[in-house]
């Protein structure tokens, strides 16, 4: 019987974010990434997504570790849920850890966890496995691929990446090391497909060095910028430009704290000298020798921009002397609220500048030139396109025969498909459970879709209580049911709709035959159903209608 490998994505198709992918191969498992999602807008209360991963709780005595590409929440942030259910060993590069350890410190996890740095350009033995460490190019320092080797041959997992010619930290992607794994022969290749849609190469990260450089000279006002905060290459810029122009540099928001303490402890960011002010210190400076960089590029609510916009931060008030920089785009989804903050800023009398063609923001993902390199270095046998929408996928996967894979060497699976692959053949035919889980508070998959269904109803049509007083001697209603509503229905403006809902109620139960009348399941059903159909045909709405039984 042929040797088999298995390739089982956990998240990251037909999607953003969420990015988990299995690989299985003599009866051992590695796990590469382990991220999150932001909610979608109709999944109330929900704080984010993560991955379902029963499949590796099943076969936890088969995990061999868990290795991370890069330290963004869509490949890390779901780690200390998960780790919570399976322990294992997370390999990554020092920056990844940086990042992983603050999150497993938040969870109480730090002293449970084996976190092991490995460097660019080292391999891990990890069972049946060899995984390979390959420096690439992304919107956060110390990013890799991996080429996972193993005796039936070698994966090339890219990982999120770009091929940036000028780097801010000098280090180009190991183009060399891809085409050595090519000659030698590769297996299969599963690829970032984030940008595949765009044509042409992206645009490298200094260029948004010269547009800080254009905004900052000869600026009277403050300067607010706003970036990912994982993006510590986009802040050694700001930091840079501000020390150039003669401006001095405060921080606010919790995570770009944390991750420029992280980043500058490990040596990522060079703060220029005297720089870096308090916050509450800086503003004893003239206008024009202040920049400000804060959390709040997608417009979270929580986030210090969006505070500074709605006049609820402690330490800074925006107003006409102010000039805010967004350096980044929004994230699908997100457009919304980083439109609202704009509009905000705007009101405040602020120099607002967002427009992505002033060189702003650049994107971390490879357009299709890219691709195309990456393909004809690789020269895979078979081809797993990563990272993305269905539309993405397809036209990755079209783009990777335009470089000579075969059709039916290409494989567009959904989370959960179980990818086999031998030397000669690949297939999709089965699958293992995959889907979301929602993190709600301290609690993770205790709203599942019921919970979720019933959030929303909640949110649209708001929520009817009938309260039913019901003798215990001969099950009789001894009152007039009581109609509470909340988001429903304004009380005083509409008696008469709950005058008649009161009827129906009541009519229900009266017409209910005495042996019926003693089960409050059976009297809960007929009312909830009588009064559903009556509000659902008199005004077109679907409140949940909520019915209580009180037996005195």
């Amino acid at each position: 019987m042929a040797e088999k490998l298995k390739i089982i994505p956990l998240g990251g198709l037909n999607e953003i974010g969420k990015n988990m992918t299995v690989y299985e191969y003599g009866g051992e498992i590695i796990v590469v990434d382990c991220g999150m999602a932001f909610p979608g807008d109709d999944m109330y209360g929900i704080d984010c997504v993560i991955p379902d991963v029963s499949y590796l709780i099943k076969n936890k005595n088969r995990l061999r570790g868990l290795f991370i590409t890069h330290g963004h929440e869509d490949h890390i942030g779901a780690i200390p849920y998960v780790l919570k259910q399976v322990n294992m060993p997370i390999y990554c590069t020092r920056l990844t850890a940086g990042l992983i350890k603050l999150k497993l410190t938040e969870h109480g996890l730090v002293n449970s966890t084996k976190l092991i740095t490995v460097e660019a350009g080292q391999s891990i033995r990890a069972g049946k496995f060899t995984v390979e460490f390959i420096h690439v190019n992304h919107s956060i320092a110390d990013s890799v691929a991996f080429a996972i080797h193993t005796k039936m041959g070698t994966v090339v997992h890219t990982g999120d990446f770009k091929i940036d010619s000028t780097p801010i930290d000098g280090e180009v992607i190991d183009l060399a090391r891809f085409g050595e794994l090519g000659k030698n022969g590769v297996l299969a290749l599963l690829a970032d497909s984030t940008n595949v849609e765009r044509a042409g190469y992206t645009a490298s990260e200094s260029a948004v060095g010269q547009t800080f450089m254009r905004q900052f000279s000869n600026c009277d006002k403050r300067i607010i910028v706003t970036t990912f905060a994982s993006n510590v290459h986009r802040i050694q810029q700001v930091l840079d430009a501000a020390a150039a122009c003669g401006r001095k540099v405060a921080v606010t928001g919790r995570s770009m704290e944390n991750i420029m303490k992280v980043a500058t402890e490990l040596g990522y960011l060079k703060v220029p000298k005297n720089t870096i002010m308090e916050i509450n210190r800086i503003k004893g400076l003239p206008l024009n020798q202040q920049v400000i960089v804060t959390t709040g590029s997608q417009g979270e609510e929580m986030s210090a921009l969006y505070r500074m916009a709605f006049s609820t931060h402690k330490q800074v008030d925006i107003g006409a002397g102010d000039k805010v920089i967004i350096s980044a785009s929004a994230i699908p989804g997100n457009e919304v609220t980083v439109g609202r903050v704009i509009n905000e800023l705007f009101r405040k009398g602020a120099d607002v500048v967002y427009n992505r063609a002033d060189m702003l923001h650049v994107s971390g993902h490879a357009c299709q030139e890219e691709l195309k390199i990456i393909h004809a270095l690789v020269r895979p046998r078979f081809f797993i396109p990563l990272h993305g929408e269905q539309r993405m996928l397809q036209i990755h996967g079209r783009l990777s025969q335009q470089m000579g894979v075969a059709p039916n060497h290409i494989i567009i699976a959904n989370n959960g498909g179980v990818i086999e692959l031998t030397t000669k053949h690949i297939k999709c035919e089965t699958s293992v459970p995959a889907g979301e889980v929602f993190v709600d508070g301290g609690g993770v998959g205790e709203v599942g879709s019921v919970v979720l269904n019933d959030r929303r109803l909640l949110a649209e049509d708001g929520m009817v209580v009938v309260v039913l007083t019901i003798s215990s001697h001969d099950n009789r209603l001894l009152a007039e049911p009581e109609i509470v509503s909340r988001g429903f229905v304004y009380v005083k403006e509409s008696e008469d709709l709950l005058q008649e809902l009161r009827n129906v109620a009541y009519d229900t139960v009266e017409a209910m035959p005495a042996r019926r009348r003693k089960d409050e399941g059976e009297i809960c059903r007929a009312v909830r159903s009588a009064v559903s159909s009556y509000l659902h045909k008199n005004t077109r709405r679907s409140p949940m209608v909520i019915p209580m039984v009180t037996k005195i």
